[in-house]
């Protein structure tokens, strides 16, 4: 019917025309006087044949809206619809050599990055293996800042690997608490250096995920926490089975900021308080955790600490055989 309409709407000069014509030769009948039925079946012939050609040059239009919506040009009907197809063409052909250079440019910054994540995680972990013999609050403290610098390169591999026709999920069975415990591990001189507690009983739940980026969202969750606490503590527990909470006792998230913090680049009051701040930690979390077919949420409250929820219950990925 919408395709009728709009049919319809083009042709509505060239129907009002012919109304026109037909009303004003029956007015010259009647004028006349002429008999009724002299003035009848000329009209009910020319609405017949209005209706035919009507009919025809409609199935003709839908025939070329079909051809265009499967991306086919339907024969140019007059040389006006030829320049204009010739312009369309014209067109086209620059969209492909513009994506395509846009595309090369695309792939030849991703391998950049990529080949330099790379080879910066070499130098940070020979600094990592120097400072792992050394317990005084300066190794510590050099340690906790190698594991940020680390953990900026592992958001710009994660980033560049995020929408990659190349990203690979192996989606099976892990048990959380291993997951929980690598990423615990990771922070242990970033807690024993601000002295905030965890508190952390295994969960002993089995999870379908995949393992390393599963990792990498509790790695950025405690991450926030650690650096967002100055006193307090770190707590990880399962409210339920499968619903996993990281809560702490840091700064909170104000209530205008709290639907934001998922958001691209957003970073929120707290967040433009410590420059350090990227916006783009909790948005890979989100990304990831759809990808896998779980859902993050987050609870908070201004100086009272910040609650994020990881419903791990499902996933949409198939087990990898």
């Amino acid at each position: 019917m919408e395709l009728f309409m709009s049919y319809i709407r083009s042709r509505v000069k060239a129907i009002v025309l012919c109304i026109l014509i037909v009303g004003a030769f029956s007015a010259a009948y009647l004028l006349f006087e002429m008999p009724v039925v002299v003035v009848t079946y000329p009209l009910i012939l020319s609405i017949m044949i209005g209706g035919v050609a009507l009919a025809i040059d409609y199935i003709a239009y839908r025939r070329r809206h079909i051809m265009l919506t499967h991306e086919e040009m339907p024969a140019p009907a007059d040389r006006l619809e030829e320049d204009y197809q010739q312009i369309i063409a014209k067109l086209q052909e620059e969209a492909k050599l513009s994506s395509a250079h846009a595309t090369e440019e695309y792939n030849n910054m991703i391998d950049y990055y990529t080949v330099w994540a790379h080879q910066i995680k070499t130098p940070i972990a020979a600094m990592q293996l120097s400072l792992q013999s050394e317990d005084t609050e300066t190794a510590r403290k050099l340690t906790s800042d190698l594991n940020r610098i680390e953990e900026y390169v592992e958001m710009v591999l994660t980033f560049l690997r995020l929408d990659s026709d190349s990203t690979d999920y192996l989606i099976r069975e892990y048990d959380l608490d291993g997951i929980i415990r690598t990423s615990v591990r990771k922070f242990s001189r970033e807690f024993i250096l601000k002295k905030l507690t965890l508190d952390y009983k295994p969960v002993n739940y089995t999870v379908l995920t995949d393992e390393k980026w599963l990792t990498f969202v509790i790695e950025q969750i405690i991450s926030n926490a650690v650096k967002y606490t100055t006193e307090g503590s770190v707590r990880i527990y399962m409210n339920e089975p499968g619903i996993l909470c990281i809560e702490d006792t840091g700064i909170g998230i104000s209530a205008e900021d709290l639907p934001r913090i998922f958001e691209n680049g957003y970073t929120g009051f707290n967040g433009r308080e410590d420059k350090r701040a990227s916006g783009i930690g909790l948005y890979l979390c989100k990304r990831i955790t759809e990808n896998l077919g779980h859902t993050i949420s987050a609870e908070s409250q201004p100086g009272k600490g910040t609650k994020i929820i990881l419903d791990l219950r499902t996933a949409k990925l198939g087990v990898a055989e």
